[in-house]
């Protein structure tokens, strides 16, 4: 271990080490007991005193066959360092359990031949995620560079990333902030939940753009990107969004009376979640980005069903 490194986490000196392994991934290797620090099985947290001996019994990443498969991938930007899609519901962003292929990352691989290497295997070019069903811009890194570049920006609050959402309306106030501690649910592992006493930060910012009882047309602004951070915190305040079917809950549409016959979720097939704007300045040229999705046919059909049975203009 460098002489410079005394004082530092250990988790921290591993990334120094591995700069294309995620501090968690390097974190799960600790926890995992392939660290070693001067003969002990340590903590992820562990500071470093100087002359002390880091040994890492580096595991064979798993065999999985990335296979470029052609796709009609809506492409708003792409050049030699991003490339910057208009995600559709449904599309899967990379490989994973159930989802081996016809994800974006094969599509993307088919195009362009290759992504950033930060996160293979399975992951490559993946700085942020959008939920299979949920819709709308996201960015991918062609190059280490432009990968860890913009996963400064995200880091730092300086990327702009904004939604449109459509939540059961519940006494939701007209804008506010959630922040607080987010972590895995103790009991469904399938999902998160802000209440928890150990995890990581969580902020999600929101106002209301229109009501439309029993719904409400909102828009979120997210300072950090965890897994299914909106859903969790509109359906923890009591607003789910409409069509989620993990978060949300059976509701019935009984006033106005025109809502009656389209059932508890108003037709929607999917959570009403679209990432309308994203803005980040150019890994390579500096210069600030931004780029915008119309709302997607479904939910402008919600929201115009819901306008209608107020007897207002669609």
């Amino acid at each position: 271990m460098p002489p410079e490194a005394a004082g530092d986490r250990l988790d921290r000196f591993l990334v120094g080490v591995y700069p294309d392994r995620s501090r968690t991934l390097l974190a799960d290797w600790v926890r995992d007991g392939l660290v070693a620090v001067e003969g002990a099985r340590p903590k992820p947290g562990l500071r470093l005193e100087a002359g002390w001996v880091v040994l890492v019994d580096e595991p064979e990443p798993p065999t999985v066959d990335l296979v470029p498969q052609p796709m009609d991938l809506p492409i708003l930007f792409a050049d030699e360092a991003v490339v910057v899609l208009d995600k559709p519901a449904g599309l899967v962003v990379h490989p994973g359990a159930g989802h081996p292929d016809g994800t974006l990352v094969n599509g993307l691989l088919a195009a362009f031949g290759t992504l950033s290497p930060v996160g293979l295997p399975l992951r490559p070019g993946i700085v942020h995620r959008l939920d299979r069903f949920t819709s709308g811009v996201i960015v991918v890194a062609r190059t280490e560079a432009a990968h860890h570049h913009l996963a400064r920006q995200f880091s730092a609050h300086t990327a702009d990333r904004r939604y449109w959402a459509i939540a059961w309306d519940h006494k939701l106030a007209d804008a506010g902030t959630v922040d607080g501690l987010y972590g895995r649910h103790p009991v469904d592992r399938l999902k998160f939940t802000g209440r928890v006493n150990h995890g990581k930060t969580a902020t999600t910012h929101f106002r209301v753009l229109e009501r439309l009882p029993p719904c409400c047309w909102l828009e979120c602004k997210l300072d950090t990107g965890r897994t299914h951070q909106i859903r969790v915190h509109l359906s923890e305040l009591g607003s789910p969004l409409v069509g989620d079917e993990l978060y949300g809950r059976r509701r019935r549409a009984d006033k106005p009376e025109a809502l009656r016959r389209l059932g508890p979720d108003l037709g929607l097939t999917r959570q009403a979640l679209h990432a309308f704007r994203l803005g980040f300045d150019h890994p390579t040229t500096g210069e600030r980005m931004q780029f915008e999705s119309p709302m997607p046919d479904e939910m402008t059909a919600l929201l115009e069903t819901l306008r209608r049975a107020h007897g207002l203009d669609a």
